[in-house]
C-alpha cells in the first residue's frame, strides 16, 4: 500500500518515498522549557505519537528524534523572575512535560537531544556559515545573511519584500539588514553562556534544530514536523541556514499539524488563552483527550471546548461499554446453537476487515478522522451484534464477539486508545458517575435495599419513585437472576 503525505514545501500531497529503503527519519520540534505544556502541544505531540506509530505497523524502521529548546530568553526571563537557575526551571518543566506525555499515553522519543548538549555541534555549524559566507560576525552576535540564500520563503510562500516591511532592527540588535536573524546571540550580564569563536554567548534558537537534527539524522533526511505556527520563521531558518551549510536539500516532506484554537482564536501562551494538559486531564481521561485531539484531520484546526471533550468521552464510554458487554457475552455459559441472521454476519464481516479500511484511511496523510470513524462503525456493529445475542442468545455469538473485540483492539492501537481492561474502565466511569450524583455508595445501597423492599411488598410506587429518581441523576438499576445492578448512564 502507498503512502501519501501532504509537503508543506511543495503545497500538495505527495507519494512518500523514503531516503533509504526501509528506513525514515523523522525530527520534530519539541517544546521550550520555561512552563507547563497546553493542548496545543498535546495536539502535536499526539499527532506524531500516532504517525510515528503507523509507521512502524507499516514495516518501516524509524528512528524518531525530538528536542528539547534548553536555553532561550523566554527561559532566561522565566528563571530570573522565580529566582532560580536557568538549569533547576529547565528540569522542573521537562518532568512535567513527561507526567503530562506519560499521562496521555506519548510515547518517548527514540532521541531526546537537547541543545545545551550541542553547543559543539552547534558552533561548528555557525563555522561553515560564515566561511561559505553566508553569516557574520556583529558586536558579539553571528547572524545568517538572508538575502545571500536565494531560496529564501520558500516552505512558508513569502517573498522578501513583503517580510522587509514588516521587519525592524530592535535595540541592541548588531545585525545589518533587518531581515537577517541570529544565530549566536552575545552573553549579557548574568546570563548563562558557553565560549566561542566570537566570544561568550549562546545559540539562536533555528540554529539549534538545524544542528541536532543534522547530528542524528544526516544533512537530508525525510520527515520534519512541527506545529503549523513553527513553518515561518522557524523552519523557513532551519531550511535556510542549513542548506546553505550543505549546499543539500535539508528535509523531503515537510508536515505540520493545525492549531487548536478557543472560539476560532489561536491558542498561545502569549494571548494568555492556553488551557495546560494538566488542568484537561483533571477532569478528562486521556484517552477522551487523544480521540478529541484526533477528531480532525491534523492540519485542520482543532476548536477546543468543554461540549467536545463531553462528546469524546462519551464516545469513548461507548466503545468500553460495547467491549465490555461483549466480553460478558463471551463468558456467558451458552450452550445452544441458533443460526445467525443476515445482518449480524454482515456487521461481523465488516469488522473482520476493519484494520485494512483503518490502514488505508491513515496511508491517505494520516487521517485519523476518517480511521477512527471505521472504528465507530465497528463499535455500531458490535452492538447490533449484542442485541441479537441477548433477545436469541446462542454459543455461536461467543466466537463473533470474541473476535470482533480483538479486531477493534488491534486497529485502536495506533491510536493510543482503548488500551484499559473494559471492565475495569467501566467500574472507574461508574464510580465517578456516582459521586457526581451526589450519592455515596452505601445511600445507594440504601436506596436499592429500600426499593427491593418495596417491590415485595408489591409498592410499586415507591419503587418506581426510586428508580426514576436515580435515573435523573444518571444511575440506572437492572433486575437480573442474580439481584439488582446498577450502572452509569453512559
Amino acid at each position: 500500500m502507498s503512502l501519501f503525505i501532504y509537503n508543506t514545501l511543495k503545497r500538495k500531497k505527495e507519494e512518500f518515498v523514503p531516503l533509504h529503503d526501509g528506513k525514515i527519519g523523522i525530527y520534530v520540534c519539541g517544546i521550550t522549557a520555561y512552563d507547563r505544556c497546553h493542548i496545543g502541544h498535546a495536539r502535536s505531540a499526539v499527532v506524531f505519537d500516532v504517525i510515528v506509530r503507523f509507521l512502524r505497523k507499516s514495516g518501516f524502521d524509524v528512528t524518531f528524534v525530538r528536542n528539547f529548546t534548553d536555553i532561550d530568553d523566554k527561559i532566561i526571563n522565566r528563571s530570573n523572575k522565580e529566582g532560580i537557575s536557568t538549569s533547576e526551571l529547565v528540569e522542573r518543566e521537562i518532568g512535567h512535560f513527561y507526567q503530562d506525555m506519560d499521562a496521555l499515553g506519548v510515547k518517548r522519543a527514540d532521541i531526546e537531544p537537547r541543545a545545551t548538549e550541542h553547543i559543539p555541534e552547534i558552533i561548528s555549524l555557525i563555522e561553515r556559515l560564515v566561511d561559505r559566507g553566508y553569516a557574520y560576525e556583529a558586536g558579539g552576535d553571528v547572524y545568517f545573511s538572508v538575502r545571500k540564500f536565494p531560496n529564501y520563503g520558500k516552505l512558508s510562500g513569502r517573498d522578501l519584500e513583503q517580510l522587509l516591511a514588516g521587519a525592524r532592527i530592535m535595540p541592541g540588535e548588531h545585525k545589518v539588514d533587518p531581515l537577517d536573524f541570529a544565530l549566536w546571540k552575545g552573553a549579557k550580564p548574568g546570563e548563562p553562556y558557553w565560549e566561542s569563536p566570537w566570544g561568550k554567548g549562546r545559540p539562536g534558537w533555528h540554529i539549534e534544530c538545524s544542528a541536532m537534527s543534522m547530528k542524528y539524522l544526516g544533512e537530508t533526511f525525510d520527515i520534519h514536523g512541527g506545529g503549523l505556527d513553527l513553518a515561518f520563521p522557524h523552519h523557513e531558518n532551519e531550511i535556510a541556514q542549513s542548506e546553505a551549510a550543505t549546499g543539500k536539500q535539508f528535509v523531503r516532506y515537510w508536515v505540520h499539524n493545525g492549531f487548536v484554537t478557543i472560539k476560532g482564536e489561536k491558542m498561545s501562551k502569549s494571548l494568555g488563552n492556553f488551557i495546560t494538559i494538566k488542568d484537561i486531564l483533571e477532569q478528562y481521561h486521556p484517552e477522551a483527550l487523544r480521540l478529541f485531539l484526533l477528531s480532525k484531520h491534523y492540519r485542520s484546526p482543532l476548536d477546543y471546548s468543554p461540549e467536545s471533550l463531553n462528546e469524546a468521552t462519551s464516545a469513548l464510554d461507548r466503545c468500553y461499554k460495547a467491549l465490555f458487554e461483549a466480553a460478558q457475552i463471551v463468558e456467558a455459559p451458552v450452550k445452544k446453537q441458533r443460526p445467525l441472521p443476515e445482518h449480524v454476519k454482515e456487521s461481523a464481516a465488516f469488522i473482520k476487515g476493519l484494520e485494512e479500511k483503518v490502514d488505508v484511511a491513515m496511508a491517505d496523510d494520516f487521517n485519523t478522522a476518517k480511521a477512527l470513524g471505521h472504528i465507530f462503525d465497528a463499535i455500531r456493529g458490535v452492538n447490533r451484534i449484542l442485541e441479537e445475542a441477548r433477545r436469541k442468545p446462542s454459543a455461536l455469538y461467543k466466537e463473533i464477539l470474541k473476535d470482533s473485540s480483538r479486531q477493534i483492539l488491534q486497529a485502536a492501537k495506533i491510536f493510543g486508545i482503548l488500551t484499559e481492561d473494559p471492565g475495569a474502565y467501566i467500574e472507574k466511569r461508574n464510580l465517578a458517575a456516582l459521586e457526581s450524583s451526589g450519592l455515596s455508595l452505601k445511600e445507594l445501597e440504601t436506596l436499592i435495599e429500600e426499593r427491593n423492599n418495596a417491590r415485595k411488598e408489591k409498592n410499586w410506587e415507591r419503587a418506581d419513585e426510586i428508580r426514576d429518581s436515580l435515573a435523573q441523576k444518571g444511575i440506572l438499576l437492572k433486575d437480573t437472576p442474580t439481584g439488582t445492578k446498577w450502572s452509569a448512564d453512559l
